[in-house]
């Protein structure tokens, strides 16, 4: 790994995987798409991972497209564009289905493919003086690789919209159509995705992870007999098994689950 991608793994299982290009607010290139890419591979097989934070060091989250990065794609033929943009589709699908809980760390711009970094993640926390914008039709570009993430984070009407507009949004409206989960002055934002942190460590570690795999597999599903077969069958799973024992014993006993304590019981 290069010094243009940071990672650490703290004692409590959070990762914190951080961008560090901050001379060129945190543009992004081909070679770090790659270590993305294989960072949140590494992390998505390390057990000890309860959640994932990204970040960014310097004044901007990510301007998006690194500018020699761009320089290189114009010279390239219709199938080299298509390699290239099948990295960064690649990279986003790893962080879009990450086993652990992922929270994005936003501190100033997100532009372009950074709004789709954001949306991938399953929560945001963004400083006040945080700003969007899906920026490609300026240049006469599209945010096709990035689109079914925003799309699922903002819905489809605000989608037609920033498409096509490009404008330049602030965090209190990213918090409105839901890019953002919530929005903090600077100073507290550590504090936040603390919460988030705290919040997701108390919960059983098996039930976390297929809690957001449920959500996931569960949106637009018609709600007919298989389905609720499926989900009945998925609870019923899950009280039997040790997490789901130890869960309802604690509960009625009135006592903290062996995993607030260090285990999974």
């Amino acid at each position: 790994m290069s010094d243009k991608l940071l990672c650490e793994v703290d004692s409590e299982g959070v990762a914190t995987v951080t961008l560090n290009r901050p001379e060129i607010h945190n543009a992004f290139d081909d070679e770090l798409i790659h270590e993305l890419a294989t960072t949140f591979d590494t992390l998505a097989q390390n057990p000890a991972v309860r959640v994932l934070v990204l970040a960014s060091n310097g004044k901007s989250f990510s301007a998006g497209a690194d500018l020699n990065w761009m320089k290189r794609m114009a010279t390239y033929s219709e199938e080299e564009n298509r390699r290239d943009a099948a990295a960064l589709a690649a990279m986003l699908y790893k962080l879009d289905t990450f086993p652990a809980p992922t929270i994005a760390r936003v501190q100033g711009a997100a532009f372009g493919g950074a709004v789709g970094l954001v949306s991938c993640c399953d929560m945001a926390v963004a400083s006040e003086r945080a700003s969007f914008c899906l920026s490609e039709v300026k240049i006469g570009l599209l945010p096709a690789t990035i689109s079914p993430y925003v799309i699922n984070a903002i819905g489809t009407r605000h989608a037609r919209r920033y498409f096509v507009t490009a404008e330049r949004f602030s965090a209190e409206r990213a918090e409105q159509i839901g890019l953002v989960s919530e929005v903090c002055a600077e100073g507290d934002l550590d504090l936040h995705v603390q919460k988030l942190v705290a919040a997701i460590a108390d919960n059983g570690p098996k039930a976390v992870a297929m809690a957001k795999q449920l959500a996931m597999s569960m949106s637009n599903r018609v709600i007919n007999n298989e389905l609720q077969g499926q989900t009945s069958a998925l609870i019923a799973a899950v009280r039997v098994s040790p997490e789901g024992q130890e869960g309802l014993t604690a509960f009625l006993e009135k006592r903290a689950p062996k995993w607030m304590n260090g285990g999974e019981g």
